[in-house]
């Protein structure tokens, strides 16, 4: 894969609004002082120096407060947020400008498309992120062209491997663009592709993103990946270093057919509501709590 550059790859936290969770223990983070508080917990157990919000939870201007507390509370580290492209051009320009003066990494797909993002970076001084427009060598050849996003997020899933990741790196350090390494999801075996895809990456300058640290378990033998410092060490052994643990494949196999898929685009706080068109609102009748929650 071309010889490893380094033999650790560094991690932001990843920061996201919850409900409790009486089975893990986990706590809500939905209040200004939850989530900083939940940031420091993280920092000080995992040694994260980067802190990514994953948002288009709430209004914009709620988590733009958020986010200003968030840097206020770390003024050492660097922030991103991720709206998941819910905001208007309109919308994520005012909250571009508002963050402009923070130690940003990046403003990651707050909104969609290659022209609203192409109108955003006419106008911002923050960089643009995504890993949304920009998942293809077709789609990387329309940005280079004519330039949308800074920064692409480059993952093993979607691009097709770590071969192909390495390849749009060339790609991008070629034509001056960003990159860092984005999270799939992922258990033990998908970690380590990102591992081994940030090791031989001379042009990596972000730390990548990854869900790891939020999982109680693995399936992978030996247990969970270990941070230190804010990273994960590549592994070592042949292949990708790892090795499926087979009694814990079974029992999360077991588990999955007793509970079924997790049902990512619903809401267990509101059980009648579901995504509608585009213009539609998602306030439920039905649910007194639906319009403290996100209404675009």
């Amino acid at each position: 894969m071309g010889g490893r550059v380094r033999d650790e790859v560094g991690f932001a936290s990843y920061l996201f609004y919850r409900y409790p969770d009486n089975e893990s223990g986990g706590g809500e983070v939905r209040t200004v002082d939850q989530l900083v508080g939940h940031a420091r917990a993280l920092k000080a157990k995992y040694g994260f120096t980067a802190h990514k919000l994953k948002a288009g939870v709430f209004n914009p201007e709620y988590e733009l407060e958020c986010y200003r507390a968030l840097a206020a509370a770390f003024p050492d580290d660097t922030l991103r947020y991720d709206p998941n492209a819910a905001l208007s051009v309109e919308q994520a320009l005012r909250f571009g400008q508002a963050i402009s003066g923070l130690r940003n990494d990046y403003l990651e797909d707050p909104t969609w498309g290659l022209p609203g993002m192409r109108r955003l970076r006419e106008k911002l001084s923050i960089q643009l992120a995504t890993n949304t427009v920009v998942i293809d060598f077709e789609q990387l050849a329309t940005n280079v062209r004519d330039l949308a996003v800074d920064v692409i997020l480059l993952d093993t899933t979607f691009w097709g491997g770590i071969r192909a990741c390495i390849r749009a790196a060339q790609i991008c350090e070629t034509f001056g663009l960003g990159i860092a390494v984005h999270s799939s999801g992922e258990l033990g075996i998908q970690l380590a592709t990102m591992l081994h895809l940030g090791a031989v990456l001379p042009n990596l300058t972000f730390t990548a993103d990854a869900h790891y640290h939020h999982l109680l378990d693995d399936v992978i033998a030996g247990g969970k990946m270990v941070y230190r410092n804010g990273r994960i060490a590549v592994p070592q052994g042949p292949g990708l270093g790892v090795t499926l643990d087979r009694e814990k494949l079974e029992t999360y196999a077991e588990l999955y057919r007793s509970l079924g898929g997790y049902p990512y685009d619903r809401d267990p706080g509101r059980p009648h509501w579901y995504p509608l068109l585009p213009n539609t609102s998602f306030a439920d009748p039905k649910n007194d709590a639906a319009p403290d929650l996100r209404t675009q």
